[in-house]
């Protein structure tokens, strides 16, 4: 009896295997846009526009943010319908890494954009059933641990930003290639190779499941929701303008050097990442961790305003950039423990994928209003505001059940 209760309770979690090449593909999506928008987008904009990059930016974070918007709740809810993830994976790896290719051959702002707005569209009919997929094959008893292992996603796209901006070592034309090359050899293996483990349990959530404390479920996922909004905010003003931030501190500063920064970084998140996930699905505690982290975001922020110099500035966002993708990590995963219908799970990851996409707008339209006024300081003096917002907003949730 003893051995018969322990094959059931072995069948409840995922293999091994598949949670490694599942953490590998998110690492490829994240390679797919990390390097592109952080380092190899403004680079050319700035060849392009000179003075005017910052606006050029703005305008091609809006038209994207849009475009990745309607995608990713399209696709995911296709994928809903035809129960299948691999083919939209499969087709939007072919036709986001045509598109990146492609977007060498834009000169001007209208062909940047409309290239930028298709890119978009195809990047995103791979990201939302990837990530959807998750939901059907992990188990809430593993959801630390996946977030953990998706903290190798921007580690990785910052690594390929790295590398691909080594002086002398590629064109500007063919970093593009370069990064469709390593997308596709870390999302094709899970889909060849993956054979996840099946729960059914993940696929066919029960009446009673949906109804347990609905109204605090649901209060709990407009709250992760909202503070997830508002720390992406601050962070997607990093994302897209961390190089020009740092060269209006120091203008010596190079692309190399800004994907270096970003890579470092990165790299930290990793561990802290994997220990905080473990000690969530070990403590049952999933909320309080990304209140603290949300917490010490604001604080790094409001370092990162004050800071008089290079030295301090580069603290601050080491900081910052640390436990804010820490949060991101683990808040997408916790995500799935939150939204139960299985039936609609890339749908309401879609919806919920808003929280990534609406930032940069807002972002946009914040960096527009504040930085020929009061500089990157002011702004991020009232980024630093929104994700002490999002502390509060999570260390005074309620729970749902088990959530």
């Amino acid at each position: 009896m003893a051995d018969q209760d322990s094959g059931r309770a072995a069948v409840k979690r995922q293999s091994t295997r598949f949670l490694l090449l599942y953490a590998l593909a998110v690492a490829g999506g994240a390679v797919a846009y990390v390097p592109f928008l952080t380092i190899l987008l403004p680079v050319r904009v700035e060849s392009m526009a000179g003075g005017e990059s910052v606006g050029w930016l703005a305008y091609a974070a809006f038209v994207g943010a849009i475009a990745a918007s309607v995608a990713n709740i399209g696709f995911g809810w296709l994928s809903d319908l035809t129960r299948d993830r691999r083919y939209w994976i499969l087709g939007g790896l072919v036709i986001s890494s045509i598109l990146l290719v492609a977007l060498r051959s834009a000169d001007d702002l209208a062909t940047l954009l409309g290239l930028l707005v298709l890119w978009q569209l195809g990047l995103n009919m791979m990201l939302s059933p990837l990530a959807a997929w998750a939901g059907d094959t992990v188990p809430d008893q593993q959801k630390g641990l996946l977030g953990g292992l998706l903290a190798f996603a921007p580690a990785m796209g910052a690594l390929s930003g790295a590398v691909l901006t080594i002086p002398g070592m590629l064109s500007a034309d063919m970093r593009m290639v370069a990064v469709a090359a390593i997308v596709a050899t870390c999302v094709l293996p899970v889909l060849l190779f993956g054979r996840p483990v099946a729960l059914p349990d993940l696929l066919a959530a029960t009446t009673s499941q949906r109804n347990l404390h609905s109204g605090d479920r649901r209060r709990l996922v407009a709250r992760m929701w909202v503070a997830r909004l508002l720390v992406q905010i601050a962070e997607a003003a990093l994302f897209a303008y961390l190089y020009l931030w740092l060269r209006s501190i120091n203008p010596d500063i190079g692309d190399d050097d800004a994907a270096q920064i970003f890579f470092g970084v990165l790299f930290l998140t990793v561990p802290v990442s994997m220990l905080v996930g473990r000690w969530m699905d070990r403590n049952d505690r999933p909320i309080f961790p990304l209140g603290i982290t949300a917490g010490i975001s604001a604080l790094a922020l409001l370092g990162m305003a004050a800071a008089p110099d290079l030295a301090l500035a580069l603290a601050g966002y080491a900081v910052f950039g640390l436990v804010s993708h820490v949060f991101l990590s683990l808040h997408t995963a916790q995500t799935l423990r939150v939204l139960p219908r299985p039936e609609s799970r890339g749908r309401d990851l879609g919806i919920f994928n808003l929280t990534n996409t609406v930032p940069s707008p807002i972002m946009s339209v914040l960096t527009i209003m504040l930085v020929p006024v009061f500089g990157f300081a002011g702004l991020f003096g009232l980024l630093a505001g929104l994700s002490g917002l999002a502390c509060v907003i999570l260390l005074t949730a309620k729970r749902a059940s088990k959530t």
